[in-house]
Parts: structure tokens; sequence; C-alpha cells
């Protein structure tokens, strides 16, 4: 068998890797609630996920709220869904599989996601999959202004990971630009939060279940 073609294999967290739009839709609710507004319909939440929580909330109000109460609905927001952030995530279909697969080959798998990593950290734990990752990378780990689609959370996870040819796994046009600005190939699914179509978010190929990535990859 040819050598798998990368050392490390990084993911987006929220739509690519785990499925976590119950728990941030019901945090999203919990908050809105508190300030006397209607909730979002559950089948909304995954189209308005990407960019965390702060962008979650800014796609949800617009401009419509003082930066204040803005600041106030989003920490509602936070405090509720790190009270109850692994009570309906799930990985999507074949993801244990695939890790298992990565892992088998001694690829290195890692996080970068806009996710705080504080948040990140306790949930993969709480599901049970911390051990798998070389790194967790959150949206606040290099501070302000460096989360994606900047590239320096994917340049980051690189050095982390010790070096080595990289690839990048995500579902929006936050993670597509990140990492063609950090000079990686990408891979979209197509099953996750997406905020374009799938087609059109300028991956170099895009997927529709786990079971396709590593022959994706290996062709990429």
């Amino acid at each position: 068998m040819e050598r798998f073609p990368f050392d490390i294999v990084g993911f987006d967290l929220d739509g690519t890797l785990l499925d976590t739009s119950g728990d941030i839709g019901a945090a999203l609710n919990h908050a809105l609630a508190q300030d006397g507004r209607p909730p979002v319909p559950q089948a909304d939440v995954p189209r308005l996920i990407g960019g965390g929580s702060g962008q979650l909330l800014r796609n949800v109000l617009g401009d419509q709220t003082s930066e204040a109460e803005f600041e106030r609905l989003q920490g509602v927001l936070l405090d509720y869904y790190g009270a109850n952030i692994a009570r309906h995530t799930r990985l999507f279909p074949g993801g244990i599989a695939m890790l298992d697969a990565l892992a088998a080959q001694g690829t290195r798998v890692a996080i970068a996601t806009n996710k705080r990593e504080d948040y990140a950290v306790r949930l993969f734990g709480e599901l049970g999959l911390l051990g798998r990752f070389e790194c967790v990378i959150g949206g606040d780990t290099l501070g302000p202004g460096r989360s994606k689609p900047r590239p320096d959370m994917l340049n980051e996870m690189v050095a982390r990971c010790g070096g080595g040819r990289a690839a990048f796994v995500g579902d929006t046009s936050y993670d597509v630009g990140a990492a063609k600005a950090a000079g990686m190939p990408v891979v979209a699914v197509s099953f996750g939060f997406n905020d374009h179509p799938p087609a059109m978010l300028g991956a170099d190929a895009v997927i529709d279940h786990f079971d396709h990535l590593i022959p994706t990859l290996c062709a990429l």
C-alpha cells in the first residue's frame, strides 16, 4: 500500500467532526428567551453556526442590539452552553472508524476550531475523544483577531504537531479560507453546517460521508 500522503490531518469541530447543533441551538434559544425574543427553529440552527458564538448571535440579532446587550446575551449563551455542552452532541456517521484508520497509520490528528478552547477540550473530554488529538486549538488560543479564516490557527496546529505535510477538513468558508491561506489542501464535508453550497466553498474536494475521507485525501 502506498504511504498515506499527510503526516497531519486537522479538523474543524462544529459541523465537521461533531454535530453540535442540538446543544448550540438550546443555548441560543435560552439566551434569546432571557431577552423576550422568539426562539430559532432547530432546523435553522445549523446554517447559523460558524465563526464562534459571537458570529452566531450576530447572525440572529443583526445590528439591532447595543454592544452592551450583545455581550450580556453572549455571556448567557456561553454559560448555558458550558453547563450543557454534551447532551445531544455526537460524532457524524463514520467518525470513529475514520479516526481509528488515521490512528492506525500513525497520522497525527488535530483540532482547529473557532469554538473557545476550554469548551472544545471539555466537550471532547465528556465524549471520551480528547486522547485522540495531538492538540486542540480554539478561537481564543492565539488571542484576538487570529481565528479562522486567518491561517494562524492552522499554522500553529502544524507547529504543535511537530511539522510535516498537513491537510484540513471543514464545513464552512471559514475553514476553506484558513486552509487556503495556510497553503494546505482542504476537504469540505457536505453534511456539516455549510454556509454556502458545499461545491461552492472552494475546497479541493467534497465528501458526503467520513468513509470517503481517507481515499479522497490519498487522491489529492
